[in-house]
């Protein structure tokens, strides 16, 4: 077991970054986009597929949602989630801290933590700092997250600012408690802190400076994308990123379209996750670097040309080593399917789309190499709002 995560920052160019993040499960090339394993899957895709196909480093699952099902008991009988769900890569835990705040009626904050009713069975947990900690070591994720209020994004200052300084009492018993435990399953372990302050500069640039004191092993930025102008929040990312160290990996978390993913990484963010590409993906929505297609129009009823047109191969290294996957299916059958509700549909469009935005990132880190991060984003920018 390794004694911490490393960053190495590899080159920069404007304020993009490409960099490696060391785990004990193995590197992380970035920028990276992590797919979403809520439940301890992500939906509709096989781990193969993932690991061959698709080219994922990285997945994440949630808290709240293995605490309730399966549960910490299975959980730490099968030895952590690597070995329940069979995933050998790197893993990243949510705190649960987004979808308790997301429970709305169903839930109360206060100092000692966060009272809520499952929306499995109506039953009724808290979670506090100390306890979060304890989950995310039985779940036993190589990045776990600090435990957070997330609050509206049209929150108030004096609402905000509440917020982010109990966000802040939080992390630091989070800190205690991470301090005071070990992982369980021989691998090392790393807690990022979470940068708040909703759509405030001055209180992003506390919280950030907050973050940085306590010298973490990587940052993350929430709070973002949660319903305000998307300008909003780059000048957020912006004001963040300004502070953070530059040599500990920034995940922006739940964020978000292709564009917001260019649009970030350009000012400085390293790490990505959001449900977008495999939510849409089931409701028939295609993201593709000409633009995006909805499948269920009646345009693709009789359309057969084959959806390899538009796959982008090698989205990244790790799938680069195996031969290219092209999808042997036609725009027709896909209408075909999603129309009927096949399950198979939901497969292919999910796979499609993270296929696409580990493309996306592993061809931006390519030009951040290159150096021309800056003209290539701009060129592809234009075609990324086009419906096909």
């Amino acid at each position: 077991m390794s004694g911490r995560l490393t960053f190495d920052l590899q080159a920069t160019d404007g304020g993009a970054r490409a960099g490696v993040v060391h785990t004990d499960h193995g590197d992380i090339l970035t920028p990276i986009f992590m797919p979403v394993g809520t439940a301890g899957t992500v939906k509709a895709v096989h781990q193969h597929e993932l690991r061959n196909d698709i080219g994922a480093q990285i997945i994440l699952g949630n808290t709240y949602h293995l605490y309730l099902r399966p549960g910490c008991d299975l959980l730490r009988q099968a030895g952590g989630l690597h070995r329940f769900n069979g995933w050998e890569r790197p893993l990243l835990t949510d705190s649960g801290g987004f979808q308790v705040f997301s429970l709305a009626e169903n839930r109360k904050i206060k100092e000692e933590g966060c009272t809520f009713r499952s929306h499995i069975d109506g039953s009724r947990h808290l979670f506090t700092p100390e306890k979060v900690m304890d989950i995310e070591r039985v779940i036993g994720a190589d990045i776990m997250m600090a435990f957070d209020e997330c609050c509206p994004g049209d929150a108030d200052m004096r609402y905000a600012k509440q917020s982010m300084e109990l966000t802040h009492r939080w992390l630091d018993r989070c800190l205690k408690r991470f301090a005071e435990t070990e992982p369980l399953y021989g691998h090392h372990q790393a807690l990022f802190p979470i940068v708040q302050g909703c759509q405030y500069e001055e209180l992003r640039r506390i919280s950030a400076e907050y973050i940085a004191s306590k010298e973490p092993e990587g940052c993350a930025i929430g709070g973002l994308a949660v319903g305000e102008p998307t300008e909003v929040m780059y000048r957020m990312i912006e004001v963040v990123n300004a502070i953070l160290p530059t040599d500990r990996p920034r995940y922006l978390m739940g964020v978000g379209t292709p564009q917001n993913i260019l649009e970030a990484i350009d000012r400085g963010v390293d790490m990505f996750d959001c449900v977008m590409s495999t939510r849409n993906g089931r409701n028939g929505l295609l993201f593709t670097a000409e633009g995006t297609i909805n499948i269920k129009n009646k345009k693709w009823e009789s359309c057969f040309e084959p959806l390899s047109t538009f796959e982008q191969q090698s989205p990244s290294p790790l799938a680069a080593s195996a031969p290219p996957q092209s999808t042997p299916y036609t725009l027709a059958y896909l209408h075909h399917l999603i129309r009927a509700e096949e399950i198979l549909g939901l497969q292919i469009c999910s796979i499609f789309n993270l296929k696409f935005y580990l493309w996306l990132v592993g061809a931006a880190r390519t030009h951040i190499l290159a150096g021309d991060y800056a003209t290539w984003k701009s060129g592809l920018m234009e075609k990324l709002g086009r419906r096909l």
